[in-house]
C-alpha cells in the first residue's frame, strides 16, 4: 500500500495543492526572471514557500492518519 491509496481526502487535497502551488511558483519565477521583474520573483518565492508549507502540512496529516490506523489495528486490552 502506498500513502496515496490509504491517505485521507485531506491528505490528498494537501498534496495536490502543494504540487500546484510549487509548480505555479516555479513557472512564475522563470517568467519573472526572464522579464527582469524583481518584485514578481519575490512573489513567486512566496508562492513556492506556501507550497512547501502545504506539503509539510500534508506530511503531518499523513503521520496523524498512520497513528490512528495503528491504534485501530492494535488489539484492545480487557
Amino acid at each position: 500500500m502506498n500513502p496515496w491509496d490509504i491517505g485521507s481526502p485531506l491528505y490528498r487535497k494537501l498534496v495536490i495543492s502543494a504540487m500546484v502551488l510549487i509548480g505555479a511558483g516555479i513557472l512564475l519565477s522563470i517568467i519573472a526572471a526572464g522579464a527582469g521583474l524583481q518584485p514578481l520573483v519575490w512573489a513567486a518565492l512566496a508562492i513556492i514557500i506556501t507550497g512547501l508549507l502545504t506539503h509539510l502540512a500534508g506530511l503531518v496529516v499523513r503521520a496523524r492518519d498512520a497513528r490512528a490506523r495503528r491504534a485501530a489495528a492494535r488489539p484492545q486490552k480487557n
